[in-house]
């Protein structure tokens, strides 16, 4: 029996539990890391469809998407807005809470 890759199974588990998806993508972009999150996004492609789905709603081909999303990608504000947009999603900035 073949085992699933881990990008195949953190697919799998966001597309059953997006609040962990969610959970997740504001965690690495309160790290600002970089590399992370493009291994989630890549992650999140493949819970949404995959590459080809996303790539028609960001108005991209799927190669452009998969350079955009592989380790050594330039995502660039606009891409990833408009990646997350196509997976139903938005940014959003909000006030850091202050302790009292």
């Amino acid at each position: 029996m073949r085992s699933k890759s881990h990008d195949d199974a953190m697919a799998e588990l966001y597309s059953s539990e997006p609040a962990l998806a969610l959970e997740v993508l504001n965690n690495i972009l309160e790290s600002n890391d970089q590399a992370d999150l493009l291994t989630v996004l890549r992650q999140l492609t493949k819970a949404f469809g995959g590459l080809r789905p996303v790539a028609e709603e960001v108005q991209t081909d799927p190669t452009e998407l998969f350079k955009m999303l592989s380790p050594d990608g330039d995502l660039t504000l606009s891409d990833f807005t408009a990646i997350l947009k196509a997976m139903d999603l938005r940014l959003v900035v909000q006030p850091i809470p202050t302790a009292e």
